[in-house]
């Protein structure tokens, strides 16, 4: 193993500040940018709306680097099945094509919504076994650039 210079350390920060946060995420993003280029991100919020204008289920997600990630997608039970989570998902890939996005990428549970993506056109594209321990998670993908090819 290689010798560490007497003044650096380590530590273990099961709640790092975000000074420190941001100082890893900034040299993160500079030693991409100088090899890829700026991500242009831009955050996506689509939301299923109540009669008062209160969200009542939604989709969050960002684009980068010309490609949408769907961070979060949630409707509530009684909102399931009646076409809403394919209108957010539509409106949100809409969304991304207007950005020309090459495509979209989300994982999830395989207790969530597997048959829902791959009905929309998701197609699977990594399993990670055992997360959360006695499940596995699921990252699909789907191309939106499939006309342009």
């Amino acid at each position: 193993m290689k010798q560490v210079p007497a003044s650096l350390h380590l530590t273990v920060d099961e709640h790092p500040s975000d000074p420190d946060s941001q100082v890893v995420q900034d040299g993160l993003l500079a030693f991409n940018v100088a090899v890829i280029g700026e991500p242009n991100e831009i955050p996506i919020g689509v939301f299923l709306r109540g009669g008062n204008g209160e969200v009542v289920g939604g989709l969050l997600g960002s684009i980068r680097w010309r490609w949408l990630y769907v961070a979060t997608f949630w409707l509530p039970d009684s909102n399931r099945g009646q076409g809403h989570g394919a209108r957010l998902l539509q409106a949100a890939e809409d969304r991304a094509r207007k950005h020309e996005c090459i495509g979209v990428y989300l994982d999830t549970f395989e207790y969530q919504a597997l048959p829902f993506y791959e009905k929309s056109g998701y197609e699977l594209v990594g399993t990670l076994e055992g997360f959360p321990p006695g499940y596995r998670q699921f990252h699909l993908q789907k191309r939106l650039d499939a006309a342009r090819s």
